[in-house]
């Protein structure tokens, strides 16, 4: 008998800490080319939907870049400060339904993300089928 309270109190420990890890927060997302941070994400709610927004830019130089490929309001906007990921919507474990926002060249994919790990956000971009587009990762900032 107590194997199996034992059994269900650690069952409900996972099932809680695991439901209390969040998409929100700051993420640092990688250039891919080189591997490196390359900027700070902020992750957010407003309403029952998750937006992302960069908050900041790690590499001195590209500080003061501006958003010339975007169309719209985003159009020559400063890309520290821009609202990147858009509407996303709750689905299991999965955030999707919403959009995100390439600053480099203006385009806007449909997206998902998903907590991969306590600490590791999954992203996913694409046109029409979640096939064709790319992943990316981003890491949790550690403060």
């Amino acid at each position: 008998m107590r194997k199996y309270i034992f059994i269900s109190l650690v069952t409900f420990f996972f099932t809680f800490s695991t439901n209390a890890q969040s998409v929100l927060g700051q993420w640092h997302s990688i250039d891919p080319d080189t591997g490196l941070n390359e900027s700070v994400i902020e992750v957010y709610t407003k309403g029952n939907k998750i937006y992302g927004k960069i908050i900041e830019i790690l590499k001195e130089e590209d500080k003061d870049k501006t958003c010339i490929e975007c169309t719209g309001k985003d159009k020559d906007q400063p890309i520290e400060g821009l609202v990147i990921i858009r509407g996303l919507s709750k689905d299991g474990d999965e955030w999707n339904d919403g959009k995100i926002l390439d600053p480099k060249n203006g385009k806007l994919y449909k997206c998902y993300i998903t907590l991969e790990e306590e600490n590791k956000l999954k992203l996913r971009g694409y046109i029409g089928f979640s096939l064709l587009g790319r992943t990316e990762y981003w890491h949790r900032v550690q403060k």
